[in-house]
């Protein structure tokens, strides 16, 4: 009977040693997915580095290792080390699918985007023919009939009080340096509503009375969305999601979310800089706005999560160091920052090896802490400065008080309130290591 290993990599911490935590909060759906489309005669496991040891010692036949962000720098690793033992590898998830012409180098093969088709193909390819094509790539058309995901993969490891559900992917917009717009460019699939339901369900069956929509935009199609709020309503749960700041501008959909039980949300804010969102292909978000639809969305009981670049070819360090005041001044209770990076295969990678700004193309340099490109109005060792500062001031104790403990919209949801506070120290505990705190 064939086995195959899924793992989720961790990331490293500055001083070299493996980022590790008793618990993971967000587990990924991908790999639960995946496994619900296995062959009856196959057999399964999964390991998820930050909470566990990967057992380079098992016995199974494939290993599938994910590529997450800059955990794909551990994911070659730990593919190395299995290749020694004579294992066959695979790489997938998001960054070796931009990558792929590095990625292929490290394994035996890569999937491609949507895993679904070529992930049946490699099994079909590895018992028939004992060996793999380099590289899968079958992209689905739509998002019908996906089966129920192997939730009990994760409700046996030590995990939080939510689990995922996927109501789409993609999105519509085409930010030059986002790696959704580099997979999809510009489209987006939508599952049918009753489908989503089903999962949702099966979610609370398990005696979860939390999930979390782990679409990129969920409000990129405002009616899918309405009608899918009126669904979550008598089901009683409270759920968590991303989308644009474009849901402040939408009264009756905001009305509907919040009354389905959403009460975070994460945003792609971007930037302060007009400037700096016009050029990264964002104008449709209005700096100028930001704070108003902050207030929008807390009044309204959302707690807002923001995402937001630095290092665009108009950011000084005056804009960093305004950004500070933004998010007080704003009493954003999650935000989160990363240094602006081209990420291979991306039109923003592309721009900066034409314009001859790369500094390195070691990728392994590549992990959303430090500047790897030339901008244009900041030295790029001021920029990795004023990086770790931006987090220190934001996390400082007294900012994170301010936009939790003394913000009073978050007194309408003392549990979210509770969570909020913990997930700040939890980030804090990683920047002081200097690590870009992932969402686990």
């Amino acid at each position: 009977m064939p086995k195959i290993l899924f793992i989720q990599p961790t990331q490293y911490a500055r001083n070299g040693k493996l980022c590790k935590q008793r618990r993971i909060h967000l587990p990924g759906l991908s790999f639960p997915v995946l496994a619900s489309y296995l062959p009856s005669h196959w057999e399964n496991e999964l390991c998820l580095e930050v909470i566990e040891n990967v057992p380079f010692d098992s016995d199974a036949d494939l290993i599938a290792i994910g590529t997450m962000g800059h955990t794909i720098f551990r994911g070659l690793e730990i593919a190395a080390e299995f290749r020694k033992r004579g294992k066959i590898v695979v790489l997938g998830g998001y960054m070796a699918s931009i990558a792929v012409d590095e990625a292929v180098k490290y394994v035996d093969s890569v999937v491609v985007g949507d895993a679904e088709i070529a992930f049946l193909q490699l099994l079909t390819d590895f018992e028939t023919k004992g060996k793999l094509q380099k590289v899968y790539k079958a992209p689905i058309c739509n998002l019908d009939n996906l089966p129920v995901p192997r939730y009990e993969l994760l409700t046996q490891k030590p995990i939080g009080n939510m689990l995922p559900v996927q109501a789409g992917r993609g999105c519509q917009y085409t930010c030059s340096f986002c790696s959704i717009a580099c997979l999809y460019e510009g489209k987006y699939m939508f599952r049918k509503v009753e489908e989503v339901i089903r999962d949702i369900k099966v979610i609370k069956g398990l005696g979860y009375n939390r999930f979390y929509l782990i679409d990129d935009n969920i409000a990129a199609n405002p009616s899918y969305l309405k009608e899918l709020c009126r669904e979550i309503i008598p089901l009683k749960m409270t759920w968590a999601s991303q989308c644009t700041l474009q849901l402040a501008g939408n009264a009756e959909l905001l009305d509907l979310v919040t009354k389905s039980g959403c009460d975070l949300m994460s945003f792609g804010v971007e930037s302060i800089n007009q400037a700096s969102l016009d050029e990264v292909n964002k104008s449709w978000v209005k700096a100028a706005d930001h704070p108003k639809n902050i207030r929008i969305l807390s009044k309204a009981g959302i707690a807002v999560s923001t995402e937001m670049v630095i290092g665009t070819d108009n950011d000084t360090v005056k804009t960093i160091e305004d950004t500070v005041s933004f998010v007080n001044s704003c009493k954003i209770p999650l935000p989160r920052f990363y240094i602006l990076m081209p990420i291979p295969g991306s039109p923003f990678y592309a721009q900066m090896k034409k314009e001859d700004r790369l500094l390195t193309e070691d990728f392994y340099e590549y992990d959303g802490s430090r500047c790897v490109f030339k901008p244009r109005l900041i030295d790029p060792d001021e920029l990795n400065k004023k990086f770790w500062w931006l987090n220190d001031q934001v996390f400082s104790i007294t900012s994170i008080f301010h936009r939790t403990i003394f913000n009073p919209t978050l007194w309408k949801n003392p549990k979210i309130l509770m969570l909020l506070l913990y997930v700040n120290f939890h980030y804090r505990r990683y920047i002081r290591k200097r690590v870009v705190p992932n969402i686990y």
